[in-house]
């Protein structure tokens, strides 16, 4: 697997020693992503309470997964800086998020910024990427993938062969061609169709041979990457990875998994009556919204939740996964590019009022989420996860030494 931190990560296992297999999810969302980075403070601050102020997140899980802002994520929790320990304190993303939002989105007077982002989403992308780019390479530098903290999953989209292409630590001992820059990949899932131009760039594997990417948001592929981590380390198990031995690629319910959502907004709906009408201008650009985008990351998303759900209960292990998503974001917290003061304000706003809420899950039947009963909030949730982390961390510690 990949190589260790430090504290001695949760990717520090061997056959006898794993009894969870440890998933974070992070979805896309843009400048969304401040919802659960809010949440992920509140986790790590919870381990921390357990294990001390050096715990970090990349300590306790298996693998991280993350697409779009989601992806970026996964890159500053992942990611080691010059002490070996990861990159950002999960209380530092908000802030992150805050500081940066404002010039990888920069917005004009509302009136002209307006009638200029509709035009140059009709001619190209509404931001050029530049400054995105050069932060994560100012981060990230010329680390590659074999080098983060723990597992990472991210995916992205390859318009050269209009096919997902997702980017794991799993992969990299049978397609070392896919060992790319951490920048590149983070610039490639976040790189949202009308709102980032597609990025392009090449890796060599250790015989010389070079591999093109044509890469657009893993949005497009997996909003949602739960099912997608889940998958690679199924896959990886399949293919004869000894540290996950002797757990079953099937055996789901030795999976423990939080995932993430970045909020959406249910009170925004079309009808087939108006849609009929429209040509791909309103498809791509509706009252300053992008509906296909908004429908395709929602649907990707949802259904993930959706049949994972459905998993965990029938293999009566539903307390072992746990979905944090809000449905009620309104006006300008619904957009993915609103980056005035008042609005990443709700949205920090938001992310910690989503702790006292209750644990919920989506109707299939009303596209809303509802309560579970019996569950509590989300935040008593991730209190006891947290303290199964941490049981599952030192079981594995115990048995090292």
């Amino acid at each position: 697997m990949t190589s260790t931190s430090s504290a001695g990560g949760a990717h520090e296992t061997n056959p006898e020693k794993v009894e969870l297999i440890t998933v974070l999810s992070i979805d896309g969302g843009g400048v969304r992503g401040i919802i659960p980075a809010t949440i992920l403070a509140f986790l790590e601050e919870k381990l921390q309470e357990l294990d001390g102020p050096d715990a970090r997140i990349a300590d306790y899980f298996d693998v991280v997964a993350g697409t779009s802002t989601g992806g970026l994520l996964t890159a500053m929790l992942t990611a080691p800086g010059q002490n070996g320990r990861p990159l950002f304190d999960a209380k530092d993303l908000a802030q992150f998020y805050i500081d940066h939002s404002p010039k990888i989105f920069p917005q004009k007077n509302w009136i002209l910024s307006k009638i200029t982002s509709t035009l140059r989403m009709v001619g190209g992308p509404k931001y050029d990427g530049k400054y995105l780019h050069g932060l994560l390479r100012g981060y990230l530098g010329d680390m590659r993938l074999d080098k983060t903290l723990t597992n990472v999953v991210i995916p992205t989209f390859d318009i050269a062969f209009l096919q997902p292409t997702i980017f794991s630590s799993f992969e990299l001992k049978h397609r070392p061609w896919k060992n790319a820059l951490l920048s590149d990949i983070s610039i490639s899932t976040s790189a949202a169709p009308t709102f980032f131009p597609a990025h392009y760039f090449e890796t060599k594997d250790e015989s010389g041979r070079t591999r093109a990417f044509n890469l657009v948001d893993g949005g497009l592929a997996a909003n949602n990457p739960t099912l997608s981590a889940m998958v690679q380390v199924s896959k990886d198990i399949i293919l004869g990875n000894r540290d996950f031995f002797p757990v079953s690629p099937a055996d789901y319910g030795k999976f423990m998994v939080i995932s993430l959502g970045c909020g959406s907004n249910r009170n925004r709906r079309y009808s087939a009556k108006a849609a009929a009408k429209w040509g791909i201008f309103s498809w791509l650009i509706n009252d300053g919204n992008a509906p296909i985008i908004d429908m395709f990351n929602s649907a990707s998303a949802d259904i993930v939740d959706i049949n994972l759900s459905v998993l965990f209960c029938a293999l009566r292990s539903s307390r072992n996964y746990l979905r944090i998503q809000y449905d009620q974001l309104t006006g300008s917290a619904g957009s993915i590019d609103d980056t005035s003061k008042e609005n990443m304000d709700k949205l920090v706003k938001i992310g910690k009022e989503l702790l006292s809420h209750n644990v919920s899950w989506v109707d299939l039947e009303t596209g809303l989420n509802v309560e579970v009963p019996g569950e509590g909030t989300n935040a008593e949730q991730l209190a006891k996860f947290a303290k199964q982390l941490s049981d599952e961390r030192r079981r594995r510690q115990k048995l090292s030494n």
